[in-house]
């Protein structure tokens, strides 16, 4: 899953990096106000982690602006100011939670843990298509009681293909959701083929209700 850290306060962001690398997040970030519209208007993500206090510009101002455009994230305002008004406001723009600095990173994964599985999964940590069953929190996939044997790349485009069953996902967004920014310098796609394509044969060998259709030319869908 893809996390937008917007943050200006560079330990505070590295600690945050750093913290959820090691969680399996893929995580891109942003320091200035500018280039948090930027990638929040452009790419999609799982969630946002947003600071209130950014050098050029208000937290709650790209609150609006996402909301003009009907771009809807699961976001989290992360900022030193606790005021309600800026609590309430924050809510009222469409932020799903509040968390004040300082906090403990441990609480922080716990609150986007808890906004995914609110919007994402209807508050299952467990996700059942058929005969597959996802388990976000444990980072593990099953056929009936069998485990998927997947690596980290594999168990990413799964939850991304689950959350959007019967959704076109285009290879580019595919790539860009999985691999984040690095994406932007490949010369092809084809380490996205090459993935789906073990992801594909691993669902059908492990005879999966669900497969993986590519649209020719476009991208894939996932079907039960």
């Amino acid at each position: 899953m893809k996390i937008l850290v917007v943050e200006d306060e560079y330990r505070l962001l590295k600690a945050m990096e750093t913290f959820l690398l090691s969680e399996k997040y893929v995580v891109e970030k942003a320091t200035t106000y500018h280039a948090a519209v930027e990638k929040a208007m452009v790419y999609g993500y799982d969630c946002i982690l947003l600071d209130i206090s950014l050098p050029d510009g208000s937290g709650l101002k790209i609150l609006e602006e996402m909301k003009k455009a009907e771009k809807s994230s699961n976001i989290i305002i992360i900022s030193a100011k606790d005021s309600l008004e800026d609590k309430i406001m924050g809510l009222n723009l469409g932020a799903d939670d509040y968390l004040a600095k300082p906090f403990y990173l441990p609480e922080l994964h716990a609150r986007i843990k808890a906004v995914l599985r609110r919007k994402q999964m209807d508050g299952k940590q467990v996700l059942q298509l058929g005969n597959l069953s996802v388990d976000f929190a444990g980072r593990q996939a099953f056929v009936e009681h069998r485990l998927l044997k997947l690596n980290r790349k594999e168990f990413d485009m799964l939850t991304f293909f689950v959350t959007n069953k019967n959704r076109l996902i285009t290879k580019e967004t595919l790539a860009e959701h999985v691999w984040g920014d690095s994406s932007d310098l490949a010369d092809s796609f084809d380490f996205v083929y090459s993935q789906v394509k073990n992801l594909r044969k691993k669902l059908k060998d492990n005879n999966s209700d669900v497969a993986i259709e590519n649209i020719y030319g476009v991208g894939y869908k996932m079907t039960t």
